[in-house]
């Protein structure tokens, strides 16, 4: 397949944003399994990228490079220009499970990562309360995660995340184990949360609406090994709603995307019967 040429800068809100994460050439073996092959990819600043695929196909070993928690075996990744080589809290990870401290409160939980960071509680106090009133928690920061339901323990994972303030979000289906209603809910926070925060958001997720609803930019990858098939621009005015799913762009782009993966799946099965 012809590489697409990236712009270097990407645009969202009808404005060019800076260059946050450059990848090039990204390509991943385990031994003489390859998951990732020839990944190139750019994420401007306050946009949301998703990414999404077929099982399989290296969706979250490539936001755990981009986190830095693994190293591609070619290629490199850049975060404002310097190499990713190890994790940093500048990049925050939201996992599905939000694994929380149970022994600590609400607030104790989102107020961790400051408090290790040693910044002072003039600092962060104020900006964890703000916080959780964003995510709707206000009137249970005293609760404990035992107290909380799925989706308000996941609130927490993500207000946690934002107290730190990093540079980019990185979210690697965050919602997957939640109900649909739920789901529902925590994709409507999120936009509400983005409009607030303008956060850089690198989402991975097996949800076509969910990418089109969420996302700037979607990139749909093929079966293992992982490669871009396609960059798709989602041309959706923000603030975004739950209702913007039924609206003609929308629909149009959901077709394409379901094409395409659709495509991905019946070659990979294929393959399978095959060996």
């Amino acid at each position: 397949m012809a590489e697409t040429a990236i712009p270097k800068a990407l645009v969202a809100g009808g404005k060019a944003s800076a260059t946050l994460i450059e990848a090039q050439g990204l390509s991943l073996f385990y031994g003489t399994a390859q998951a990732l092959k020839n990944i190139s990819f750019n994420i401007g600043e306050k946009v949301v990228t998703a990414f999404i695929g077929p099982s399989g196909c290296g969706k979250s070993t490539l936001l755990n490079m981009v986190a830095g928690f693994d190293a591609p075996t070619r290629g490199e990744i850049r975060a404002y220009g310097a190499p990713v080589s190890s994790p940093s809290p500048k990049r925050a990870v939201v996992f599905q499970e939000p694994a929380l401290f149970p022994w600590y409160s609400v607030y104790e939980n989102v107020v961790f990562g400051p408090k290790t960071q040693g910044q002072s509680a003039q600092t962060y106090r104020p900006l964890a309360e703000r916080i959780i009133e964003q995510v709707g928690l206000k009137g249970f920061a005293s609760h404990y995660p035992a107290e909380l339901s799925g989706g308000m323990k996941q609130r927490v994972g993500i207000a946690r995340v934002l107290a730190m303030q990093p540079e980019l979000l990185l979210m690697d289906e965050p919602f997957g184990s939640l109900d649909a209603q739920t789901r529902t809910l925590m994709q409507e926070l999120l936009l509400a949360v983005w409009e607030r925060q303008q956060q850089t958001v690198l989402f991975i997720t097996h949800d076509i609406e969910e990418a089109l609803l969420l996302a700037d930019t979607v990139y749909v990858m093929t079966a293992r090994p992982g490669r871009i098939k396609k960059r798709i621009a989602v041309e959706l005015a923000r603030p975004r709603t739950i209702e913007a799913t039924t609206s003609p762009v929308f629909n149009a782009l959901k077709r394409e995307v379901l094409a395409l993966i659709r495509e991905e799946s019946v070659r990979a099965d294929a393959e399978t019967a095959l060996e």
